[in-house]
């Protein structure tokens, strides 16, 4: 197995160390797992790529855009009533890139912590609104998140309200998710896929990200291999397979 040599951690390095949200969201899941890629170069199975819903973001930012130049309401937010606009801004373009995103240096852990935005409207009151693309395709109405496996979705929109804070913004803590729901009722494809659109708020809260960076942190600088987490699939199984080869 090959291991994987950048953006490795190295502890007491005075370079900041990159962290992306997915990777806290990384640790967030199983810091074993975390720990093994981040410290030891034990990349995780990579997962399949998802290109429809890659073409549904890319539309949707088309779609936003072109209210954005005109500083006028997407229909959407008329629907269902959103005091804002979409948000202009130079650095957008670099917000929304995985390249990129939005950073800040978070001095106390010497990360660089950084977050790729789908979308962020701005209130009559001058309050940024983090937003987020969503698509699927399910027979039921898209109206609320609040099954367990949502919870990675709510720490996301927490990590973009929070950086965005950090670099000065006044950020609401309401946040959306917008919701492409592919129809499957149709009796005919016709090379045409139609989208129910749903608008989803939520109150994000950020208030945990401080502790989870200094836990990070600690993961980190350690020489010991954490607990696996008891939710874990991917150490769930490689214990399995122990088991069976005994």
């Amino acid at each position: 197995m090959a291991l994987k040599t950048k953006n490795l951690y190295t502890p007491h390095t005075e370079k900041p160390y990159r962290m992306s949200r997915s990777s806290i969201e990384s640790f967030t899941g199983c810091p074993r797992c975390f720990y093994l890629e981040k410290r030891m170069g034990v990349e995780p199975p990579s997962g399949l790529p998802f290109n429809l819903n890659s073409a549904v973001d890319a539309l949707l930012k088309k779609e936003f855009d072109f209210y954005r130049e005109r500083k006028e309401p997407h229909p959407l937010m008329t629907q269902y009533k959103i005091d804002a606009i979409p948000f202009s801004h130079a650095d957008l373009n670099k917000w929304r890139a995985n390249t990129s995103g939005v950073r800040f240096h978070h001095l106390e852990t010497n990360f660089l912590i950084t977050g790729a935005v789908d979308d962020i409207w701005v209130d009559s009151r001058g309050k940024l609104i983090v937003v987020d693309y969503k698509s699927t395709a399910k027979n039921d109405e898209i109206t609320s998140l609040d099954l367990p496996w949502h919870d990675g979705y709510k720490r996301q929109m927490a990590i973009y309200q929070w950086l965005l804070r950090k670099n000065g913004f006044e950020v609401s803590d309401t946040c959306y998710w917008v919701y492409a729901n592919g129809d499957k009722s149709k009796d005919r494809f016709d090379a045409t896929l139609t989208f129910r659109m749903t608008v989803i708020p939520y109150k994000g809260s950020d208030k945990w990200i401080e502790k989870t960076l200094q836990n990070i942190k600690a993961c980190l600088d350690s020489d010991k291999l954490p607990q696996a987490s008891r939710n874990c699939e991917l150490c769930g199984y490689v214990a399995d397979l122990k088991e069976f080869d005994r």
